[in-house]
């Protein structure tokens, strides 16, 4: 059985816990078992899971992103390590491109990314062949890895050496487990509302960051980005000093206290939208689905933070591309 690590940004743990679904018949079959930081234990120490699971793998697949490029941890740290480890032949390091990035302009590069040519998982138009793109892939490394493994001589122990089948001397034995240990995951009210509250924050932030590298990259380009309040903010673009996009940005609205809406006008009032995101979960991870224009894309059913930043960045940003 190969242990798989997984090295990602929480930014694409959606994506993550998709993947960790299309390689659930490698899991059944026993070729795999998978870890990933969610399953430290509470009270666990970060760092010294993380190295000792980092150390023991024999897979390790980099999900690779803008947030993974841009994560201090993933990129100069797991990645670092993983590469040591890939360059000393004592794991196999896989990156699988989720989001499109510029990661051809780092180390991994000299590396043979999934899915097919490297293109981004977000960028197929049905998202279960991307993924089911990457399972078959890393079954045929399992596969190969398994071919290419010495068979070791087996000396049976003496019988007074077994422990007993039963009983409190029996131990489990991490090399006979299922690899099977997920549970579905319940979500509350609470769970709900923070989720939609940080999100806010978060695109809020999101907004902001766009707006001065907008700015920062077009001279002739000003962005304005004001909050509002706590569930308001607004934000602008002005070019050669005229007004060409706005949009104002609600948390809840028309009666929906678990949804963020959208407003090509930055004085509008919180009655109208051009786009509405809500929030659901299915059983283990929680996200937004948008309920405009954006519910006619099959890739965009599920965001994330940052997919559903995007999209409304996006609606922002097009009049002018």
């Amino acid at each position: 059985m190969a242990k798989v690590f997984f090295s990602y940004s929480h930014d694409d743990e959606q994506l993550r816990d998709q993947l960790e679904k299309h390689l659930a018949v490698l899991k059944h079959q026993g070729a795999i078992e998978s870890w990933h930081d969610r399953k430290i234990p509470a009270g666990g120490e970060l760092d010294a899971h993380i190295d000792e699971n980092i150390n023991s793998a024999e897979i390790i697949l980099l999900l690779v992103s803008s947030s993974f490029l841009a994560s201090h941890y993933c990129y100069s740290i797991e990645m670092k390590r993983a590469l040591e480890r890939h360059q000393a032949g004592a794991a196999k390091v896989v990156p699988v491109i989720l989001r499109a990035c510029d990661w051809q302009a780092s180390p991994l590069s000299g590396l043979l990314a999934v899915p097919r040519d490297g293109r981004a998982i977000t960028s197929w138009a049905n998202h279960d062949e991307a993924f089911a793109d990457v399972a078959k892939q890393l079954r045929a490394l399992v596969e190969g890895m398994k071919r290419a493994a010495p068979t070791p001589a087996v000396t049976p122990a003496p019988a007074a050496a077994l422990p007993p089948a039963f009983g409190p001397a029996a131990q489990p034995s991490s090399a006979h487990r299922s690899s099977n240990l997920r549970l579905r995951r319940e979500f509350s009210q609470l769970d709900t509302d923070r989720f939609l509250h940080g999100s806010f924050s978060f695109m809020a932030r999101y907004f902001e960051s766009s707006l001065q590298e907008l700015q920062r990259r077009h001279d002739d380009v000003e962005g304005q980005f004001r909050l509002v309040d706590a569930n308001h903010f607004t934000a602008a673009i002005y070019r050669g000093g005229r007004r060409v996009s706005e949009c104002s940005v609600r948390l809840g609205g028309l009666g929906r206290d678990n949804g963020i809406t959208y407003l090509n006008n930055a004085a509008g009032g919180a009655g109208s939208f051009n786009e509405l995101l809500t929030v659901h979960h299915d059983d283990q991870s929680m996200f937004f689905q948008p309920m405009g224009r954006g519910s006619f894309d099959s890739s965009r059913n599920q965001l994330s933070q940052t997919g559903a930043s995007e999209l409304f960045w996006s609606m922002l940003i097009e009049r002018l591309q």
